[in-house]
């Protein structure tokens, strides 16, 4: 019987560090899971788990795990040194579990990408278009990054975790709820900023302006060339505006996803196949002391 294709792309940091706050919660370093080797697993049980319930659920054929490399390492950081500076250094448990997992991953045969100085996102966002582009069957980003929106389109969806249940997010959810395309997205986010990523954004414009701003004049590129006849209903934004200009253009760069990465061309979609061997992974859960259903 013939199984339709489906590509699903894991947001690897975005889950394991998911995973690891929310069973570290309220917990030191030294109440945290650990198995017989002192390895910590809270977050790695949590990981596999939900993982092997994507692939199951939604019959999930193909498979890549996309990582980001160290900050200081990435072109927005090397073009922008303010770029994610607010954020804080990760847990030192967390890290020895991004160590031990990325190993077990090779272990069961999980294909996984680290390309510097690529962002996951951007690893992503070309492996996402690329089997749009030549395989047109679905694919899912498993990410709460809303970042990730502006990759949508017929075939590419995105997971996202709601309060106690998960949405599959399509293009259809995207254009009902905001009343633009996916790929404006990155113009809403250049006039909004966004602070977790220290990203500035157009100062004094905030999300009741930036959405409707670019539903009307759907780029910055045209907002901004229209600055001068901006209609009346945008009047209190005008200053704003003018005064943000290089902010806003700045921040669309760097909210920008990069489909476009050589080391990703390169890759044939057709090594992305995944067979779960159970063997296998009980065989690398029992080293690991870890406990999941299949």
């Amino acid at each position: 019987m013939w199984q339709q294709e489906k590509l699903l792309l894991i947001d690897g940091f975005n889950l394991l560090s998911r995973s690891y706050f929310a069973t570290a919660y309220n917990k030191t370093e030294d109440q945290l899971t650990r198995n017989s080797s002192g390895l910590y697993t809270n977050a790695l049980r949590v990981f596999f788990q939900k993982m092997y319930n994507l692939i199951k659920q939604h019959g999930m054929t193909h498979i890549a795990i996309a990582w980001d490399v160290k900050r200081e390492e990435t072109d927005r950081r090397q073009a922008h040194d303010f770029y994610k500076a607010n954020r804080n250094e990760l847990p030192p448990a967390l890290i020895q579990q991004y160590e031990t997992l990325t190993k077990a991953l090779d272990q069961i045969g999980m294909t996984q990408f680290v390309i510097a100085p690529h962002e996951a996102d951007d690893i992503i966002g070309a492996l996402s278009h690329k089997w749009s582009l030549e395989k047109e069957m679905p694919c899912f980003i498993y990410s709460n990054d809303k970042d990730l929106l502006q990759l949508l389109n017929p075939f590419t969806s995105q997971i996202m975790a709601q309060k106690r249940q998960e949405l599959v997010y399509t293009v259809e959810h995207f254009e009902a709820e905001y009343g633009i395309q996916p790929s404006q997205w990155i113009d809403v986010k250049a006039l909004l900023g966004d602070s977790s990523d220290n990203i500035p954004g157009c100062p004094g414009v905030g999300a009741k302006s930036a959405l409707p701003l670019i539903q009307q004049y759907e780029t910055i590129e045209q907002l901004f060339n229209q600055l001068d006849v901006l209609d009346t209903k945008f009047n209190r934004y005008k200053k704003k505006l003018t005064a943000g200009e290089a902010s806003a253009f700045m921040s669309k760069e760097l909210v920008t996803i990069n489909r476009n990465i050589p080391e990703i061309e390169a890759v044939n979609l057709n090594e992305l196949l995944h067979e779960v061997d159970e063997q296998v992974v009980r065989k690398t859960m029992d080293e690991l002391e870890l406990r999941i259903k299949l």
